[in-house]
């Protein structure tokens, strides 16, 4: 989400009022006790409470468990689509007489919807057996039995009460300047940014089933396929309203067909050949992408982009509200979400500070959700990863330590790449660095303010700068394929953007004593400032540099008319010698 005319905030009077901790609105979940109250519990605790630094009293799930049980929770559920008006207790005890529900909540998207989780998978069976297939009076109904819903009330008169739905969007620009003004310090505003945009509980459930109700599509086709989330949606750096990227993986299709002998036979089934893997995906694609646009409810703009170097299926998802991305020839880009789960998981500052810089990238225009020559969030989180590679003592491992922690269960090689390292975090060493995230904020904006880009690279697999093996402006070394740079589309004028963004904000931060001080002047603090595309301490500190820059310009005028004028003097003087001595 852009934060577009931002700088209007700065007529509010946000900041004159007494700052104290403002509560955050509890949300309504609409569910059986159980597994996400104890989430929510957590989520509602003060921002300020977020423990810095590594926590190792909780074991950590593996990036595979985690998905696994995602998965196999996202079965076990179905989307409804609900009356605008519905009594949400006659509406479970309906839902109930197929089995008990675990979990629900409501959400809006296109009209209400519901997301119900039965305990057992037989449950949505015996819902689907109790579902007809509607009659149209003009259209035909293409009869596909999904997990996705619709639900009518047979007597319009019945009890009626209004449904509190959770909210699926980051907050508004007003309410996040405004809950910034009244945090307590900056480590608490980056903390609270956090929260807000961050995927909820609810917002995760509801992008597996998403890829659960795509992967029953694909199925028909390939019976033992699994359709994962990757990117943003799994990664822990994922803010409400990004796109959810799907991988749709075959090898459990392929693994069932091999080794299975019986005596003397060996028995195969029997397939077409295409000339290339390539070929074969671009193939598949197709056919689901067609499958989506015809028969998949809910899926609306279906795109195949099929000549791309990833050749992809493009749609949305209008019941979700999500604008989705299907690939089934990417698994580097799935164990990139993994690193990076890891890394996100590893200490608490490193997703706060991540949030941090990329909201700031978003409200100075570097960030862009148009393919360009801006600088993208995956290449701003390889940053911060380095930066914090980078502290004494480092706050996150490189890739490379990461790699030597493996045993033979984590090594991993994708199309020749190295991508080997351990997936147990509870192996992983904790840091003991303290930093508070204000520091660690104000120094990534000097230290990359300071960078060589010109003549150094970035690389989080060995955790220090080396030179460039191109003239790129910005080069960061994709972690898996060594020899491709992530930040290739990067400009020489976008890059030098950045840097001139970063040296100011650094400034701003230090002058963050004076400005929470100035609460009579109506002026944002910390965080809130930086995000401000036009702020008086910015049009002080740009008034500086032009004024430094003029002055030193006159200065070396003058210096120049001085010597001149002395050499001027001088060669005078020795020709008039000259002349009296003739």
């Amino acid at each position: 989400m852009a934060v577009p005319g931002v700088g209007l905030l700065t007529r509010l009077h946000l900041c004159a009022q007494r700052r104290t901790r403002v509560q955050r609105p509890i949300l309504r979940l609409l569910s059986c006790p159980g597994t996400v109250a104890e989430d929510l519990r957590r989520d509602e605790q003060p921002s300020g409470s977020v423990e810095t630094g590594f926590e190792d009293k909780i074991p950590r799930k593996r990036f595979s468990e985690m998905q696994n049980e995602r998965r196999e929770q996202a079965q076990r559920t179905v989307l409804i689509r609900c009356p605008e008006k519905i009594s949400e207790k006659k509406f479970l005890k309906y839902l109930s007489q197929h089995g008990p529900i675990n979990n629900h909540f409501f959400y809006e998207s296109f009209g209400l919807y519901a997301v119900v989780e039965f305990c057992r998978k037989e449950s949505v069976g015996s819902l689907q057996n109790g579902t007809r297939t509607p009659s149209m009076a003009m259209e035909t109904a293409i009869p596909f039995r999904s997990r996705f819903l619709s639900l009518k009330l047979k007597n319009q008169t019945s009890e009626q009460s209004c449904i509190q739905s959770s909210d699926q969007l980051p907050p508004s620009n007003r309410k996040l300047f405004e809950i910034l003004c009244y945090a307590e310090s900056i480590d608490d505003q980056l903390n609270t940014l956090l929260k807000e945009f961050q995927l909820t509980e609810e917002n995760t459930k509801l992008r597996y089933l998403t890829c659960s109700l795509i992967e029953d599509i694909a199925a028909a086709y390939f019976p033992d396929c699994v359709v994962r989330p990757f990117g943003s949606s799994v990664n822990t750096f994922g803010k409400l309203g990004c796109d959810l990227d799907m991988f749709l993986d075959l090898d459990e299709t392929r693994n069932l067909s091999t080794h299975k002998t019986s005596g003397n036979f060996l028995t195969e089934f029997q397939v077409k050949n295409v000339p290339s893997e390539r070929i074969a995906t671009q193939k598949i694609l197709s056919v689901i992408g067609e499958c989506l646009d015809h028969f998949g409810p809910g899926c609306v703009g279906v795109q195949k982009i099929l000549n791309a170097r990833c050749p992809l299926v493009r749609f949305s998802h209008q019941a979700s509200g999500f604008q989705c991305d299907l690939t089934t020839n990417n698994r580097i880009a799935l164990t990139s979400s993994e690193l990076l789960y890891i890394y996100g998981t590893l200490d608490s500052r490193v997703r706060a500070l991540v949030f941090g810089i990329r909201c700031w990238a978003r409200a100075h225009s570097l960030t862009s959700s148009i393919p360009g020559a801006w600088i993208t969030n995956f290449s701003l989180t390889m940053m911060v990863i380095f930066f914090l590679q980078r502290r004494s003592p480092p706050i996150l491992p490189t890739l490379d330590s990461l790699k030597t922690l493996a045993d033979a269960e984590d090594k991993c090689i994708i199309e020749g790449n190295n991508c080997t390292f351990v997936r147990d975090l509870n192996r992983i060493k904790p840091s003991g660095n303290t930093e508070t995230l204000e520091l660690l904020l104000k120094e990534f904006f000097e230290y990359f303010g300071n960078f060589a880009f010109n003549k150094n690279s970035i690389n989080i697999r060995q955790g220090r700068e080396q030179n460039k093996p191109d003239s790129s402006p910005l080069y960061i070394q994709n972690p898996f394929e060594t020899s491709l740079n992530i930040s290739k589309n990067v400009s020489q004028s976008q890059l030098q953007k950045f840097v001139d963004l970063a040296q100011e904000s650094a400034w701003v931060l230090q002058q963050k004593d004076t400005d929470r001080l100035s609460v009579s002047n109506n002026q944002p603090w910390g965080l809130a400032a930086i995000l401000l595309p036009t702020v008086p301490n910015r049009r002080s500190f740009t008034k500086k540099k032009r004024k430094r820059s003029a002055n030193e310009s006159v200065r070396n005028l003058l210096e120049s008319l001085k010597s001149n004028r002395t050499a001027n003097f001088t060669e005078t003087n020795e020709k008039r010698t000259v002349s009296t001595q003739t």
